[in-house]
């Protein structure tokens, strides 16, 4: 089952789609699910993960919104802080309106960066959090492909566009943001059994080494996926990687 839903606050107005399997005051658990740049709420892998997870253990749902300047979201520029302010109120939401403490959060890519940043900044409300080839370089992943021409364009206060679906607008201050909080210098020894790192080997927007790294330093799990992608394109992949955060969100592995 699927539901729509709108968190109007603080002058946000955050779209949310909620998956579960039949009946809504059956819900006790909820992950929130957050995707890599460019996605959207109606995410393809976070909705077959939905699907799985809600089939094996009914009383869970999942939680995916759009962030600034993605999907149906009113804003055009993309700014880290109002996507922390959303991530905080989506939480918000599922602990004060729908009264469910035990939560979980499955992210990808830039939805990990995201995630990662606001636990070094506010710590973590998450009882497990798995995250799917994160990118711990968000600085280094939405640079490298940016030419001489468009840097010179941000210099000068103007904003250059990237994007696939719909266009998000970025500035100067943006890179600048990302370029000062280098999550890989941050410490999350504190959350390090509570996490769990995958990766495939054949990605090649964010590379496994800095995973590898950031999962040693911290002392976190990291299951590699021989031969996956950055978005994991090979069901067969893909299926390895869910089957193991549905393990991992599991009731009684904690």
């Amino acid at each position: 089952m699927q539901k729509y839903f709108d968190i109007n606050k603080e002058g946000f107005s955050v779209r949310c789609k909620l998956y579960y399997h039949k009946n809504l005051h059956d819900l006790n658990c909820i992950v929130v699910a957050t995707y890599g740049f460019g996605g959207n709420k109606d995410n393809k892998a976070i909705e077959k993960f939905s699907e799985r997870i809600t089939s094996k253990y009914k009383h869970y749902g999942v939680i995916c919104f759009d962030w600034p300047a993605h999907g149906q979201d009113a804003r055009n520029k993309l700014v880290i802080e109002e996507c922390m302010t959303y991530l905080s109120l989506v939480n918000t939401y599922i602990q004060e309106e729908m009264g469910i403490t035990d939560l979980y959060h499955y992210a990808s890519s830039f939805g990990a960066y995201v995630l990662l940043r606001m636990i070094h900044e506010e710590g973590s409300c998450y009882k497990k959090i798995a995250l799917r080839c994160p990118a711990i370089k968000m600085y280094d992943s939405l640079t490298q492909d940016i030419d001489e021409s468009e840097w010179s364009k941000l210099a000068k206060g103007k904003e250059i566009i990237r994007g696939f679906d719909r266009k998000i607008k970025l500035d100067q201050a943006f890179f600048d943001d990302l370029k000062h909080h280098d999550i890989s210098q941050y410490d999350y020894l504190e959350y390090a059994d509570d996490i769990l790192m995958i990766h495939g080997t054949k990605d090649t927007m964010v590379p496994i080494e800095v995973t590898r790294q950031f999962s040693e330093n911290n002392v976190i799990d990291l299951l590699e996926v021989e031969n996956a992608d950055h978005p994991f394109s090979n069901p067969k992949y893909m299926d390895e990687a869910i089957d193991a955060i549905i393990h991992f969100f599991s009731p009684i592995s904690h």
